[in-house]
């Protein structure tokens, strides 16, 4: 069986600790890896590569940087079927939802490519007589980034290219369910010219992470994951003296207005319910139906659910995958066969799901509860997996009323041809990223992406240019060049601006 190590000092470095984790194929049930989970010593060998490296590459010009950048991006592109595939092999989305995730990452290495415009500083000359004032944008040291299994690629490409375009090294501590794409980003990066040091994945569980988040030659974290976890990460890391940028769970909600165009909200709710079997942090798991708009749309989301085609993601017919275990196969599907007894109509059970040749596979079916009472487990947990809750209600008010009530606020979308009521809407809906007639609304790589409430601990966002602010650091430079004639002298006053 292969047994995969870590990435450190810019080669491949196999695990010494004696611990291994299982690597799964979820859509054959069958370990195809074995991992090697890092303890303390492996952390910190990874750390010292990357303290070792930074001097060098902090100092190193922004157009070196960007050189690297431009052709790691050139590399990411050439290899996106093999690292889209590495994706499937050990998450189990389908090829096309993995070569998209790879996509949504490139973006965000085209936007670190954009280093000399994103860390231009700020002059202003005469500030008081015969002095200037520079603000500068400065790098923060090693770096670490904690990502998820749900996109092995992209948020690992969320994080190090921008970390490392504003002078930064990096560990990169991967999910230890699907770590492969993350050491197979690490070689492309040496082979696109990276120097040694500045980018190391060290593979673990829990032991690693709170390594990274004590050790006192990190600065700065990371963090994509749950809600409960990103609080404790947070907590960790700033008891530590870290900086910290820890992305939480959601709750999704697509409000449908009686306007809306039933078919199209009906599209949009099965794709971003279902899609990547729900094991995303942008999923629409709870679609609140206003008015008369609730039948109509109940009817149309169940056919199509009915008619999604569950299988393999190497299948190119399979429009959903399985999920990544087999506990949480068997957690998402509770929430189903619990739903009747807590009040809510099971319209699709997708709990029975066999797909042929892949009995041992972490399948699920996609499944669509009606009238969810909002204190169901249903809708006040988030589910991650192919499980949709409609919610009814009266007005407008209402379900905004309880979009706002939720604790998280990562994402939340309105359909309706009602200009006046979606730009209330968007003003008025506490959620960091809104869509209008939009169910995914995951910002572009130049803007910034993250929630409010429980869904983000820390005030700066993912990537754009709050990343840029995340991994740097501002220093203001205050300088005078006095005329060699000038008069000097003492004086005690406190400085002045004119």
């Amino acid at each position: 069986m292969k047994t995969l190590g870590h990435w450190i000092g810019g080669q491949h470095t196999e695990a010494a600790s004696g611990a291994f984790g299982p690597v799964f194929d979820p859509a054959t049930g069958e370990r195809r890896a074995q991992l090697g989970l890092a303890d303390e010593a492996e952390v910190d060998a990874a750390v010292a590569a990357a303290s070792t490296a930074y001097p060098e590459w902090s100092r190193s010009s922004v157009t070196r940087r960007t050189s690297f950048l431009f052709a790691y991006r050139e590399l990411l592109a050439a290899h996106r079927e093999e690292l889209a595939a590495l994706v499937t092999a050990e998450h189990g989305k389908v090829h096309s939802d993995a070569l998209g995730e790879l996509a949504r990452g490139i973006e965000v290495v085209e936007l670190a490519c954009n280093a000399p415009e994103l860390l231009k500083g700020e002059l202003t000359t005469e500030a008081s007589g015969g002095i200037d004032v520079a603000s500068l944008r400065r790098p923060l040291g090693v770096v670490a980034g904690i990502t998820p299994f749900n996109f092995p690629a992209m948020v690992p490409l969320w994080m190090f290219p921008l970390a490392l375009a504003c002078g930064n090294t990096f560990v990169l501590k991967p999910s230890e369910k699907d770590p492969s794409a993350s050491l197979r980003l690490a070689e492309l990066a040496a082979e696109a010219g990276l120097p040694d040091g500045v980018l190391n994945v060290v593979n673990g569980d829990r032991a690693a992470v709170e390594r990274l988040l004590a050790h006192s030659d990190v600065a700065a974290v990371s963090f994509v994951g749950s809600t409960p976890i990103a609080r404790q990460v947070q907590s960790r890391a700033v008891a530590h003296g870290k900086r910290v940028q820890a992305l939480g769970g959601a709750k999704n909600h697509l409000v449908v207005l009686p306007d809306a165009d039933l078919d199209a909200a009906a599209d949009a709710a099965v794709s971003a319910g279902y899609g990547s079997a729900g094991e995303r942090c942008m999923a629409v798991s709870a679609v609140v139906a206003v008015g008369q708009a609730g039948d109509a749309l109940v009817e149309r989301v169940a056919e199509r659910a009915r008619a999604l085609r569950v299988g393999p993601g190497t299948d190119p017919s399979s429009q959903m995958g399985p999920l990544i275990t087999p506990e949480h196969r068997e957690k998402v599907a509770s929430y189903v066969t619990g739903a009747a007894g807590q009040g809510a109509e099971v319209v699709v059970d997708g709990t029975r799901l066999a797909v042929p040749g892949h009995e041992n596979g972490f399948f699920l079916g996609a499944s669509l509860l009606d009238r969810v009472p909002p204190q169901a487990d249903a809708y006040r947990d988030e589910i991650f997996g192919p499980v949709l809750s409609v919610v009814r209600a009266d007005t407008f008010d209402e379900a905004l009323s309880l979009v706002n009530a939720s604790p998280w606020g990562n994402g939340a979308a309105v359909f309706t041809r009602d200009g006046g009521a979606a730009r209330r809407f968007q003003l008025e809906v506490e959620a960091g990223m809104v869509g209008v007639n939009v169910p995914i609304p995951v910002p572009v790589a130049h803007h910034s992406f993250g929630g409010w409430k429980d869904s983000l601990f820390g005030d700066l966002h993912i990537y754009g240019k709050d990343g840029v602010r995340f991994y740097t650091r501002g220093k203001v430079v205050t300088t005078r060049w006095p005329d060699p004639a000038a008069a000097g002298g003492v004086d005690l006053g406190f400085p002045r601006s004119s």
